[in-house]
């Protein structure tokens, strides 16, 4: 069946995306309350999620075990996007303090990026690790452009880059060709990286759009070409399973793009989406950041990892 599903919440445009469902399973809404929410981040050890309330500098934390919401860290310097390491531990962008952290197993705050070449960065918006625990982020200005989800100041450094982080801590620039670069993620095998750019939020036509590169062994990007266009809004935030698909935000909720870009599916949400991540007991559970509310759905699907 094609077009929305009555009563389901979803959108099928291509038999594959009904592959990726579970006949009776609904989306949920699991919490409300936030600004903007954003940068989920899955801890199977302890069966939670944490994740971001922007304006309100704060990071909220959802039990698996009984449904409770907890604030997790407040003030967290207007954090915004967040992964998870191969230790376990928790790596963040904060809009406030303009930089990228890893909260240790004790609790303590390690810096990880706060400048490039003597300049401080603008204010950090998403991030991943790579397998060699390397570090990705991309850094546009969103965080120093008003005061709602960091502090107004002038950008540094003049531009707005993707950066990896090396494990001796030496930063490098891998792309510097973004209007406004936002949320990334590596295939299943590490060897594409694909990142958005909501650059058409300041400039007029501007890009809405997620691009893929291919990964050297160096650490540099080739490629670069659009892979997908957004036809709903703004990509932001998003990730892949374990065949390649990527679930992305969008404005009408989630969508799902095929490896070959092409869009198969959505996921209907009453909010405008940030972003999400897969997560629960065998990575089979999307969880979705709405404006102001989480929201989570089970798919036949696996996150890759």
């Amino acid at each position: 069946m094609y077009g929305v599903v009555e009563g389901t919440g979803f959108e099928v445009f291509d038999p594959a995306f009904e592959a990726c469902l579970i006949g009776h399973a609904r989306v949920e809404r699991l919490w409300t309350g936030a600004r903007w929410s954003e940068g989920p981040a899955w801890f199977p050890a302890g069966r939670y999620l944490v994740w971001s309330d922007i304006p309100n500098n704060r990071m909220l934390r959802w039990d698996e075990t009984d449904g409770s919401v907890s604030v997790f860290r407040q003030p967290s310097n207007n954090s915004n996007g967040h992964t998870v390491d191969a230790q376990g531990r928790l790596v963040s962008c904060e809009h406030l303090t303009r930089r990228v952290t890893r909260t240790e197993h004790d609790g303590s705050i390690t810096v990880i990026a706060d400048r490039f070449e003597g300049k401080r960065l603008n204010s950090p918006n998403d991030v991943v690790v790579k397998s060699d625990g390397s570090i990705w982020f991309t850094d546009p200005s969103y965080g120093i452009l008003i005061d709602y989800e960091g502090e107004r100041a002038e950008s540094e450094i003049g531009a707005c880059h993707v950066y990896r982080v090396c494990p001796s801590g030496d930063i490098a620039i891998v792309a510097d060709d973004y209007l406004k670069p936002n949320g990334l993620a590596f295939s299943p095998d590490e060897s594409l990286l694909y990142i958005a750019d909501t650059g058409a939020t300041h400039a007029p036509e501007g890009p809405r759009h997620i691009r893929r590169h291919t990964v050297g062994s160096d650490g540099t990007l080739g490629g670069g070409e659009v892979f997908a266009e957004c036809t709903n809004g703004l990509f932001d935030g998003f990730r892949l399973d374990r065949d390649g698909r990527i679930w992305t935000s969008a404005a009408d909720g989630v969508h799902c793009i095929d490896p070959t870009g092409k869009l198969i599916g959505k996921i209907l949400i009453p909010e405008i989406v940030a972003n999400v991540c897969f997560g629960g007991p065998k990575r089979n559970r999307l969880f979705i950041c709405g404006t102001t509310s989480l929201y989570s759905v089970f798919l036949s699907v696996n996150g890759a990892r």
